[in-house]
């Protein structure tokens, strides 16, 4: 019996030999990560891909719990720890249902002793071994090169890692991203823990401080995963990028805690177009208080989280030192803050931008709005 066209195109079609493996990352609880993993799972069902959840915790947020209840989920397996009864995602089920797509929430989860694998990212290479593709999550913070640095910025000790490798088999990554400033809203609404847990954690880990270090982290991560993916289709197409000079970026601060938005908005800048990364700080006498220079070390540390190289000078002008910073180091783009606004602190700002700009070698200049604290 001659084959249809579909079974020919069937045939002629390459075929997936293992599964895709995407992943939804945050920089921390409340951002968006499982329900944009739900969304997506939902999505696909109603173009008719089999989907499965293999686990999704709600955390008692019913949203989660809603759009959980539109999807398949495969029972999860029944363990018994020390005495005490325990659920765990059921990874023989799963590869026994054989669906298109599996679901599988907090990628770095510890299982149970006892489990067929000590990690959840095992379970999850198995589905993908199986031909199975799968959606996941997880916050930047448990990326395992990335905890001393996270232990450095937030004071909190991560135990909980998935391995680089692991991340770096990712075929597509998400970022769930929310503003600082809207998940302290939904945190002191009590969306993300209830109001008594919310109010301790605003004061601890959710402080605007390390929440903007850690998105910071997150945002470096996904252009990480964008550079590899162009990587790849330059070596397959056998195309090359053009080779130019090597940008450096360097953001001035002070000892003003609104310095922190400069370092980060500067550390994407530098990250986007893979320059060195530089803060520069002008001593010219005027942080000698306590205050201003428990501060200064602050913006300091934030900035050394962040990967930047800090250049510390003394001067009794601040435009003609960064000027021969600028010179000496090379750097081609400079970052100031502007906080005043009118006035006579305003006319001083500008006469500074300006003798920089004479002092300077040709550099591009930007002026970015800083909040004052």
């Amino acid at each position: 019996m001659p084959k249809t066209p579909e079974q020919w195109l069937e045939e002629a079609a390459p075929q997936k030999r293992q599964g895709i493996f995407k992943l939804f990352l945050g920089y921390a609880p409340g951002v968006g990560k499982t329900y944009n993993m739900l969304s997506e799972g939902a999505r696909r069902r109603s173009r008719g891909e089999d989907v499965v959840i293999g686990v999704v915790e709600t955390h008692g947020r019913m949203a989660i719990a809603e759009l959980a209840s539109m999807l398949e989920t495969v029972p999860r397996r029944q363990m018994t720890y020390k005495g005490a009864p325990f659920e765990e995602m059921d990874l023989d089920a799963i590869l026994a249902r054989k669906p298109q797509v599996a679901l599988v929430d907090e990628l770095a989860h510890t299982n149970i002793e006892g489990s067929k694998h000590r990690k959840r990212y095992e379970d999850v290479i198995e589905l993908l071994d199986a031909n199975i593709d799968v959606l996941s999550t997880m916050n930047v913070q448990h990326v395992e090169s990335l905890t001393p640095m996270v232990q450095s910025i937030t004071g909190v000790q991560v135990r909980e890692t998935v391995p680089d490798w692991v991340i770096q088999r990712v075929n597509e990554i998400v970022l769930a991203d929310l503003t600082p400033e809207a998940l302290q809203k939904r945190m002191s609404r009590g969306d993300i823990y209830p109001v008594d847990r919310a109010e301790r954690a605003l004061g601890h880990f959710f402080r605007p401080g390390n929440l903007i270090a850690l998105r910071e982290l997150a945002l470096q991560q996904v252009a990480r995963a964008v550079d590899r993916s162009l990587e790849s289709y330059l070596a397959k197409e056998g195309a090359e990028l053009s080779v130019g000079i090597r940008e450096r970026i360097g953001v001035c601060i002070s000892s003003n805690p609104a310095a922190q938005y400069l370092i980060a908005r500067a550390a994407r800048m530098a990250q986007r177009i893979d320059a060195e990364f530089s803060v520069i700080y002008v001593d010219v006498g005027v942080d000698e208080t306590p205050e201003n220079q428990r501060t200064l070390a602050q913006n300091i540390r934030f900035a050394e989280n962040l990967g930047a190289q800090v250049i510390r000078t003394e001067g009794k002008s601040v435009a003609e030192a960064v000027a021969k910073v600028v010179r000496e180091k090379r750097i081609t783009q400079v970052v100031f803050g502007r906080s005043a606004q009118t006035g006579w602190r305003k006319y001083l700002y500008l006469s500074a931008i300006h003798r920089f700009l004479r002092d300077a070698p040709p550099v591009d200049v930007h002026i970015v709005t800083q909040e004052m604290k």
